[in-house]
């Protein structure tokens, strides 16, 4: 399918999921009291084809998620910076972390104090600030990366001290499970430590980036500020390679 054909059928996709992403976070803000404005869109286009960020951006979605450097690299090339927020989601190794300076407006998984190291070193090389979200297993599942909750607030409190690093808030993902108990415990979790976080370092933001595709609604409800949504919109990922247009 060239690029054209397939443009249209992302758009035609996304003129029927995406009112219905809006709706449901619109649903959860209100059930929590809250401006439905409180809650970032993050389309995750990671896997897609430019075909498909073109789409989301004539959409009007301008927050875009990516978790491969090589591909957020290609795709930032094609498309810049003007009108786009981009959005580093997956895991980063800090060899790879001098790339993301400049190209990633937000970086949501610094896992690690090595990495948040390397990147205000690059920062700074660059005479430039990153903004972070520091990564938070607040599931305790062995398969995921980040701080655990015990060591969580003072390695957030340390990276906050970096000159180049600007510490925006917590991500964390939730098990892939429908257990409502489980999920929220997860987000709620997160918030808790954001807030023991700022109580010793008010610098520290407040974004709270939790949520997906099957769970938004919990984590809207725990205090989510960023959802990161993929599958709804979009459908099943194709895989991406460098000659996707």
């Amino acid at each position: 399918m060239d690029a054209s054909a397939l443009h249209a059928v992302y758009a035609e996709r996304l003129r029927a999921s995406l009112p219905q992403v809006r709706d449901e976070i619109a649903q959860a803000t209100a059930l929590a009291s809250r401006d439905s404005e409180s809650v970032r869109l993050i389309a995750v286009t990671k896997s897609h084809p430019l075909a498909c960020v073109r789409a989301a951006l004539d959409a009007g979605l301008t927050d875009l998620g990516e978790n491969r450097v090589e591909e957020l690299e290609d795709k930032v090339a094609e498309l810049g910076h003007e009108g786009i927020r981009w959005h580093m989601i997956g895991h980063v190794q800090s060899r790879k972390a001098p790339r993301l300076i400049g190209l990633a407006d937000l970086i949501h998984s610094v896992d690690s104090l090595k990495l948040a190291q390397r990147l205000d070193r690059a920062a700074a090389e660059a005479g430039e600030q990153t903004a972070v979200l520091v990564q938070v297993n607040t599931s305790g599942e062995g398969a995921k990366s980040g701080f655990s909750r015990q060591e969580a607030v003072e390695a957030v409190l340390q990276m906050a001290e970096l000159q180049h690093l600007q510490v925006l808030g917590l991500m964390t993902m939730a098990p892939f499970v429908d257990d409502e108990a489980t999920l929220r415990t997860t987000f709620a979790r997160l918030r808790e430590v954001l807030g023991d976080a700022r109580s010793a370092d008010a610098a520290i933001g407040s974004e709270l980036s939790m949520g997906m595709t099957n769970d938004l609604r919990y984590a809207i409800e725990e205090g989510s500020t960023m959802v990161r949504i993929g599958t709804a919109l979009f459908g099943e990922r194709p895989g991406y390679t460098r000659a996707d247009t």
